[in-house]
């Protein structure tokens, strides 16, 4: 956007809001007062809210990162914690509250925290050891703290490494396991106002929560609203129903969607039809978050987050057509 049409248009959304911040307060809104109508605009074009994840520019700095991805057109900005330190517990409250402001004054929202466990040692969700259940466990609300702070309110439980079946330890062992550790930081997340999300990957990833089914039998032993599950493209594949069908299927549990291809790059970049995934997430009006994550960075960021949002829209665009 040419840079005087855009303060043009900033200062028209800026006036709007002081007049919504006079009636409710800027607190009560809960995000830099100046990008909240450029939030709502933006949303209000699509159905879906689409976010890209951090990790995909690798050694950018953050502020760049939430720039570009809303220079893109994505709303939301999904972050790997590993990004930003080793262990959450290492960010202070002044740096949360900058990494916060960065995503806000980009115009982004944060659409909440994935690969949670990667990069940290000494946790594991099925392990026969209580005492590392547990610690896994507390620091699932460390991890439910910094989410909230910077604005998230979804965190998703992919990590696959950190959740495998240990030798010895059986299905059923690890699914109680597992159901200890999230209904040991529900409250804690309860009052956060955070969902875990709980993410089913394939067997080329994980031994443990494979299926769709899995993450629901799951979501409820722990029986907590802010229980759910998510899905994931690249996952779904190795399912034996179609993405369109598994959507449909789940759309009660379904509070977070991972748009890539199988070929582990952005949507559109392979041959995975997005059509009809789309068409099933406005059928079960889907409104959560729908996020770029890819694995394969071969094509550089730019293009991987451009690309990826501009088919993405086309596919909304032939279901609108």
């Amino acid at each position: 956007m040419h840079q005087g049409i855009r303060e043009g248009v900033l200062n028209t959304r800026r006036s709007f809001l002081g007049q919504a911040a006079a009636g409710l307060g800027a607190a009560a809104i809960g995000l830099n007062p100046d990008i909240t109508p450029r939030l709502q605009a933006a949303e209000a074009k699509s159905p879906f809210k689409f976010a890209m994840c951090n990790e995909t520019f690798e050694n950018w700095p953050f502020g760049k990162v939430c720039r570009f991805v809303a220079e893109c057109g994505y709303t939301g900005l999904e972050i790997a914690p590993f990004t930003i330190a080793q262990y959450v517990t290492e960010v202070p409250p002044r740096r949360r509250e900058g990494l916060r402001r960065q995503i806000e004054d980009a115009g982004l929202k944060c659409a909440g925290l994935h690969w949670l466990l990667a990069k940290t040692e000494g946790f594991h969700l099925t392990h026969p050891d209580a005492a590392v259940r547990k610690k896994t466990g507390d620091y699932l609300v460390e991890l439910a703290k910094f989410c909230a702070d910077l604005g998230g309110n979804i965190m998703i439980f992919g990590s696959p490494k950190q959740r495998d079946l240990l030798e010895g330890v059986s299905r059923d062992q690890g699914m109680a396991y597992a159901a200890e550790v999230f209904k040991g930081a529900m409250p804690a997340m309860e009052k956060l106002g955070v969902t875990l999300a709980l993410e089913p990957l394939g067997n080329k990833e994980t031994n443990f929560l494979q299926f769709a089914a899995d993450a629901v039998e799951l979501a409820e032993m722990v029986d907590s609203p802010r229980c759910k599950i998510m899905l994931d493209c690249k996952a779904m594949i190795h399912e034996a129903e179609p993405i369109p069908a598994l959507i449909r299927k789940f759309k009660s549990w379904m509070t977070h969607f991972h748009a890539n291809d199988p070929n582990l790059r952005g949507p559109g970049m392979g041959d995975l039809d997005f059509v009809p995934i789309f068409e099933a997430l406005a059928e079960v009006k889907f409104d959560g978050w729908v996020s770029v994550e890819v694995f394969d960075y071969t094509p550089g960021a730019e293009a991987l987050a451009k690309e990826s949002i501009a088919y993405m829209k086309q596919c909304v665009a032939k279901l609108n057509g």
